[in-house]
């Protein structure tokens, strides 16, 4: 089964860092966010990646191009080339690279991707911005119960402040950053391979956002919910690009599973 992640968009909220890279380069602990998130499907046995790009895709090729030297140690002679090389990856990926346009709208990437998620019934999902420690079998085990078109992730987003608990005007508790009570889009997907038919019935070709899609499927009970009530976060902002990088330098960051 291939995982599909969106790569092309322009990142316009991180603009600290996109403004030189696409956002999926931009590091955790000193390896892009694609990578980490390519870690935990590759964990459950998803090894086979299809790459939508636009903003800034060259770079997103190059890095992958270079991917074997950057994590090796090796010695080169100037005149004969690498003589030696040792790497302490095991990592064994197959990456398709497909340009969807530079502004082109998530379904409408999606649309673009058919002829390279063949080859099984369903294939997996994901933006190119958030990483957690959700169980991507258990997802696609539930997908499949449910036979739905597409299933999503279901997560709960935590508050940007804390929360505290008052008895009798005293602060009897408080909770840094709690867990909403209520479900967001996680952005970890399982869909049908029949979606794409979907798709040129009520798109024909028009560019169009997934995130609309979503909400059509789910009118017509085509969209089931995996829920998943462990870590999870996404990198819209810079302050989220120095939290997960603090959670990372203290040696306890919760997706890496691997």
């Amino acid at each position: 089964m291939k995982t599909v992640i969106l790569c092309g968009g322009k990142g316009t909220r991180l603009r600290e860092e996109t403004e030189f890279k696409p956002k999926p380069l931009v590091e955790i602990g000193g390896n892009p966010i694609l990578w980490h998130i390519m870690k935990i499907y590759a964990y459950y046995g998803f090894n086979q990646f299809v790459l939508c790009l636009g903003y800034k895709g060259n770079m997103i090729k190059d890095y992958f191009l270079h991917l074997h030297y950057m994590l090796s140690n090796f010695v080169i002679n100037t005149k004969t080339g690498i003589s030696k090389l040792d790497t302490s990856s095991n990592d064994e990926w197959e990456v398709a690279f497909v340009n969807t346009g530079e502004d082109t709208l998530t379904g409408g990437r999606i649309s673009k991707i058919r002829d390279y998620v063949g080859g099984s019934d369903s294939f997996l999902a994901t933006y190119g911005d958030g990483v957690s420690n959700i169980n991507i079998s258990d997802a696609v085990k539930h997908h499949v119960e449910k036979g739905k078109l597409v299933t999503l992730a279901a997560v709960r987003p935590s508050s940007v402040f804390g929360d505290i608990k008052i008895k009798d005007g005293i602060v009897t508790d408080f909770v840094e950053k709690p867990l909403l009570g209520s479900f967001i889009n996680g952005g970890f997907f399982v869909a049908n391979i029949k979606i794409f038919d979907y798709i040129d019935n009520c798109y024909g070709g028009n560019d169009f956002m997934f995130e609309s899609l979503l909400a059509e499927l789910a009118e017509q009970g085509e969209l089931s919910a995996y829920i998943h009530e462990g870590f999870w976060q996404c990198m819209d902002t810079y302050k989220h690009v120095e939290e997960l990088n603090s959670i990372w330098q203290k040696g306890n960051a919760p997706w890496k599973i691997w």
